[in-house]
């Protein structure tokens, strides 16, 4: 009797299986191509005879597809040296190999998309399908731009540690992306994470998976059945998926407890406080305004300081909130609709009703039209009537 290959355990194990070949001298392209061709085989030999070292046996595998490939055209000196290094089957150290490997799919040589696809298509053994349709792309613009970062990557020395912040970065972008096609990025970015999470004990790295539980913990509600955004002080808190959100919180915390706080664990602590509120109006305001303080000195991020404006409106009342406002660059995304906000909140619907239609016309994507559209609209009737 046979039993089905665990598919989890298979992408799991991609990143170090990849990275040991890298390691031992294997051209990253060729080498990514390996591993997938040694998955392939683990699809259809494992049912019927499981290894007692799933992880060694896919090396064994691909360093071997790797050496057939390496035999048939390289040249031949190369080829009796890569034969003659040979190692005996089985993983080295597998933990920094992986580490390794997410530093080099977010190589600074590499544009942030490129990044993306890369570590999808590497890191979390996506198909190049599967990417192109949550990008919403053609497969074959996809695939040049993984070859493209793969050839930007194969020279890349594999001996020195690359920049945790840039991994990070780049899974957070993919995070943003959310879902699309057959395959959900959110969730893909968080498996990503902890799987980052367990092969380094940074600080960073856990205020990033923290921030993900949290705000994936409030997905289910961020839309109403037909589409439209559901802002946060209206959403469904019954519907939070309480679990994650104490996974994070706990894991914040720990994070916090060593001192030496970055951005993600900031944002983290931002999520927290919302989540730990039962109502929106209980919402501990004031401590959320000076948390983005913190942040604010730790990026200096002109959108950081918008989303401040919004705190202090409410910590403090609106005309605090709108003063705030006044000390940044008015052409600002999401500008218009926080004026827009911190006005109405001040009574000045007038001039918020015409706030929320310039944000609509302004606005990224069609649902966050629709929603300031839908603001501009009931503050015009109320003042109707």
């Amino acid at each position: 009797m046979t039993s089905p290959v665990n598919e989890d355990l298979l992408r799991s194990l991609i990143p170090s299986v990849l990275g040991i070949l890298v390691r031992r001298g294997a051209d990253f392209g060729r080498g990514e191509e390996a591993v997938q061709e040694a998955l392939v085989e683990a699809v259809h030999v494992w049912p019927a005879d499981p290894p007692r070292d799933p992880k060694g046996w896919l090396v064994t595998v691909a360093w071997r597809r790797y050496l057939d490939a390496t035999r048939a055209d390289a040249a031949r000196r190369r080829r009796e040296e890569l034969v003659d290094q040979e190692p005996a089957p089985g993983p080295a150290s597998g933990i920094d190999d992986t580490l390794q490997l997410y530093f080099l799919c977010a190589h600074p040589s590499l544009t942030p998309s490129s990044a993306v696809a890369l570590t999808l298509r590497a890191v979390g053994g996506l198909t190049t399908r599967q990417i192109a349709q949550a990008y919403l792309v053609p497969e074959a613009t996809m695939a040049q731009r993984i070859s493209r970062a793969k050839r930007a990557v194969a020279g890349v020395r594999f001996d020195r540690p690359g920049d945790v912040a840039t991994v990070l970065r780049v899974l957070y972008l993919v995070f943003n992306e959310g879902y699309s096609g057959d395959v959900d990025l959110a969730a893909e970015a968080i498996r990503l994470t902890r799987q980052l999470a367990a092969a380094i004990d940074h600080p960073e790295v856990a205020g990033l998976l923290a921030l993900m539980l949290l705000h994936h913990a409030r997905r289910a509600t961020r839309t109403a059945p037909d589409g439209s955004l559901v802002p946060l002080a209206e959403q469904d808190r019954a519907r939070w998926d309480t679990e994650s959100i104490a996974e994070g919180v706990e894991i914040l915390q720990a994070a916090l407890a060593r001192d030496r706080l970055g951005e993600f664990q900031a944002q983290a602590a931002i999520a927290a406080l919302h989540a730990d509120a039962p109502t929106a109006e209980d919402t501990d305001w004031r401590q959320i305004a000076q948390w983005y303080d913190e942040l604010a000195r730790l990026s200096d991020s002109a959108v950081v300081r918008l989303n401040r404006a919004v705190a202090v409106g409410e910590a403090d009342g609106p005309r605090a909130g709108l003063a705030a406002l006044a000390e940044l660059d008015d052409s600002l995304p999401r500008y218009a609709a926080v004026a827009a906000y911190l006005h109405e909140r001040d009574g000045d619907l007038a001039t918020a009703a015409r706030l929320y239609a310039e944000a609509a016309r302004k606005a990224p994507n069609l649902a966050e039209r629709d929603h300031l559209t839908r603001q501009a609209a009931r503050l015009n009737t109320r003042r109707q009537h």
